[in-house]
């Protein structure tokens, strides 16, 4: 443990500048972004404050990131879905979710690496890579909408299901109880999926 590096501190200024204590020079965004993927940690503090601030400047990043002509990680589908979940009572499931989604995403890089090499010299070209992709992502989005708000499920299945003309005594007393295990079951599925789309990878 004592070899760990610390993370490097960056101090942010009321002038929006940001520093780097660790060389003694004032950064930008850009060159933060660089770091992250460089590998290298960092924490950022109000100058004035001492607040930890690190996960808006990451933010600040991400925004800066998207701007940028095709540079765009985020389906406009996705960012949606979360804005929903702010304030929502399954709020406190989204983070860990993505987390490991990200880290299985991430255990598969190498493997996605070697595909993109193997496609610039097949005669096949990109398609197989690209369905590949997509497949990913759409799974990724479909158990994603698993945990879309109530009101947002809701919604869809008024406009698309017969059964929603149905009186509201209808409804099960259990359904919540059933709704859990059915996200629990399908969350089961996805890993399953991804295990084995990481296995043909």
């Amino acid at each position: 443990m004592a070899d760990e590096k610390e993370p490097v501190t960056i101090k942010k200024y009321a002038n929006r500048r940001l520093y780097n204590t660790g060389t003694s020079t004032y950064v930008t965004l850009e060159d933060l972004a660089v770091m992250v993927k460089n590998g290298e940690d960092f924490v950022v503090f109000d100058a004035k404050s001492g607040e930890d601030i690190t996960r808006s400047v990451l933010a600040q990043i991400i925004f800066e990131q998207e701007n940028k002509e095709g540079q765009s990680l985020l389906p406009i589908t996705f960012l949606r879905q979360l804005i929903r979940f702010y304030g929502d009572s399954m709020q406190m499931m989204v983070p860990r979710f993505l987390e490991q989604s990200m880290s299985s995403l991430t255990s598969q890089q190498g493997k996605f690496r070697e595909q993109i090499t193997q496609a610039f010299g097949g005669v096949g070209g990109f398609g197989p890579m690209e369905d590949h992709v997509r497949r990913n992502m759409e799974m990724f989005e479909k158990t994603f909408a698993m945990f879309a708000p109530p009101f947002a499920r809701g919604a869809k299945a008024s406009s698309e299901s017969p059964a929603a003309d149905k009186p509201s005594g209808s409804t099960s007393s259990s359904g919540s109880a059933g709704e859990m295990d059915e996200l629990k079951r399908q969350l089961d599925e996805m890993q399953k999926r991804l295990d084995k789309l990481g296995g043909k990878a």
